[in-house]
């Protein structure tokens, strides 16, 4: 019997990129994912890599920015002793200008300090000035009316000059000289042995004058006031004439008196 010869195995030629030559068998899918794997681990950047790289980087922008400065003018370009003497410098004229302020603020508490005395200086001598005037023991001038009172009969009564007086304070007279008598709040108002009217205990002779300092058109109308001193003095056989003017003197002074029971009250020193 003769020998039946023995088959071939069969083989698969693939042929090759390029080349056209045969290979050998193609690999199985396990070796060809480990084949992946280690090309793809060739290929990462190692953990070095990475930060040479990020240093590569700044490395570049720094150099950009020193080669944009090199036509600039500073202080990058000082040397570090004259960096100092500049900041020494600077901290002596802060300093300085510190003091300057200072010196400033000092001065401005000082003037207002004279400012504080001087306005306080100010209202004392207002407050003494509007007291003097109260008290008649200065003379004063402004506008107001002059009354010129003529009674021959004497027929005018102490009533009749306490009604004077009381219309024109109520008129607003700030003083009031009858005759040469000033009238003052302590004023008063009476009578002699022969019947005449007086003043403080002085005697008014007629023809006088009473002088009033205030709105001249306010104290006029008080004189003409229906049934008031004017009207009652004419009944009475007497003349007045009320005359306005822009600028009064009232010369006559008061002699004030020392009080002998009242005394002002000490100021309280609050909590």
């Amino acid at each position: 019997m003769a020998e039946q010869p023995r088959e071939q195995p069969r083989r698969t030629w693939r042929p090759s990129l390029g080349t056209g030559r045969p290979q050998g068998p193609q690999p199985t899918t396990a070796q060809a994912r480990r084949r992946l794997r280690a090309l793809v681990g060739q290929l990462r950047p190692a953990r070095g890599q990475l930060i040479a790289a990020a240093l590569l980087a700044l490395l570049g922008v720094a150099l950009v920015a020193q080669v944009r400065s090199t036509d600039e003018v500073g202080l990058t370009q000082l040397r570090q002793s004259e960096l100092v003497a500049l900041l020494d410098d600077a901290s002596a004229r802060v300093d300085a200008l510190q003091d300057e302020v200072r010196q400033l603020e000092d001065d401005k508490e000082q003037l207002q300090g004279q400012e504080g005395d001087e306005a306080a200086a100010r209202a004392a001598q207002e407050r003494l000035n509007s007291y003097s005037i109260l008290a008649g023991t200065v003379p004063v001038e402004g506008p107001g009316i002059s009354v010129y009172v003529n009674d021959p009969a004497g027929m005018m009564t102490q009533t009749m000059l306490l009604d004077a007086i009381q219309e024109l304070r109520d008129a607003g007279a700030e003083a009031i000289q009858i005759g040469n008598q000033r009238v003052v709040a302590s004023s008063y108002v009476g009578m002699d042995e022969d019947g005449a009217v007086t003043l403080d205990g002085t005697t008014l002779v007629p023809p006088y004058r009473i002088i009033a300092i205030g709105d001249s058109h306010t104290l006029a109308g008080a004189m003409a006031i229906p049934g008031g001193f004017s009207d009652s003095l004419r009944g009475a056989g007497g003349a007045v004439q009320v005359v306005e003017s822009e600028s009064l003197v009232v010369d006559a002074l008061h002699e004030a008196a020392e009080p002998r029971y009242a005394q002002p009250v000490p100021p309280t020193t609050e909590p």
